[in-house]
């Protein structure tokens, strides 16, 4: 065959051939403009921690377990805490002024977290301790309300039926009936997120009331411990579960409890304010008498006060036998009330 009618084509040498010139790398492209600020870089590693505690759930099981198995002890511990107060009402067949609103508080936080530990799933110790918690409270208040007065009596079953039986229903129906799937256990979190920051904020009032009176009264050290206790137990628990709604609020309270901590050691020897308040109100208050009335009534002061501390040596005698004694009223129908 001719080689003109050849089919086969030679290929240009190499040196003639038209190559496009690649682009520049990124390293010395000068599109710096592109590249974002260093505070939203760093706002970024933040909300990346949510994905690193994600990486962390589900590495350490046996860890995880054992957190909330502490959490449970130490919370069960928490429960059982007002019995000694709820055997003297008891004994007493009255309840002395003291409120229910704490513990229709802790059966709505119980019922709350059952239902969110049962949407969310892989959170059986948050059922079992919150299962004792709807017991003990349930226990508390059925004991309030049968020895107390007929106005706190009402008082009680109203909180119960707006908190307990309207509350916690429209939010059941809310996520049964207007979500969907994921939805229900992330509107359900957030509730029980924001419900346990509250109720972790209320010790201020008792940390204000540790400032200002300087007693540490009302702010038993032992209960402080294992608030603060069982907060970091549950801390860990949530942030090995990679749950922030059980973790976030825990901070708090652990915080709360380490505070309360440092008042007490910093306040248990210290005189209480409020002793030094009666008892200047009581010496201004027996002058005024004195000085309006005159000699007779000095005398009588006087008199009632040996007699007050007869009756209050009376009290302390001991008396081993059980004989029957007799003390006449002495002392006047007086109430000093102090507003804290």
């Amino acid at each position: 065959m001719h080689p003109q009618f050849s089919l086969y084509k030679p290929s240009p040498p190499p040196f003639l051939v038209h190559r496009p010139t690649p682009p520049p790398p990124a390293e010395a492209s000068n599109h710096n403009h592109h590249q974002p600020p260093p505070l939203l870089v760093n706002l970024s590693v933040i909300f990346r921690t949510k994905s690193v505690t994600m990486v962390i759930a589900g590495q350490f099981p046996h860890l995880t377990f054992a957190f909330g198995l502490m959490g449970n002890i130490v919370s069960f511990m928490v429960f059982l805490s007002p019995l000694p107060m709820f055997y003297k009402v008891y004994k007493k067949k009255s309840t002395e002024g003291f409120q229910s609103i704490p513990y229709v508080v802790g059966l709505f936080s119980a019922m709350l977290w059952i239902y969110y530990a049962l949407l969310k799933g892989n959170a059986m110790l948050l059922i079992t301790i919150n299962s004792v918690g709807i017991v003990v409270q349930t226990f508390y208040l059925c004991v309030f309300v049968f020895y107390a007065p007929k106005k706190a009596r009402v008082e009680s079953l109203k909180l119960i039926m707006l908190l307990i039986v309207i509350g916690f229903g429209l939010i059941v129906f809310i996520t049964q009936f207007l979500t969907k799937g994921d939805q229900r256990g992330v509107i359900v979190g957030w509730i029980c997120l924001i419900f346990s920051l509250c109720v972790f904020v209320a010790p201020l009032g008792v940390v204000k009331q540790v400032i200002k009176t300087k007693s540490v009264e009302y702010m038993p050290i032992l209960l402080s411990l294992a608030l603060t206790l069982s907060a970091v137990m549950w801390f860990f628990y949530g942030l090995l579960l990679g749950d922030f709604n059980i973790a976030i609020p825990n901070t708090l309270g652990f915080t709360f409890g380490i505070i309360q901590i440092i008042l007490y050691f910093v306040y248990k020897n210290k005189k209480p304010v409020i002793d030094q308040k009666i008892t200047e109100h009581i010496e201004k208050t027996n002058e005024v008498i004195n000085e309006s009335r005159g000699p007779e009534v000095k005398d009588q002061n006087i008199i009632d006060m040996v007699k007050l501390k007869m009756f209050i040596h009376a009290e302390n005698i001991p008396n081993p036998h059980d004989v029957a004694v007799v003390r006449s009223p002495i002392v006047a129908n007086h109430t000093i009330e102090v507003t804290a």
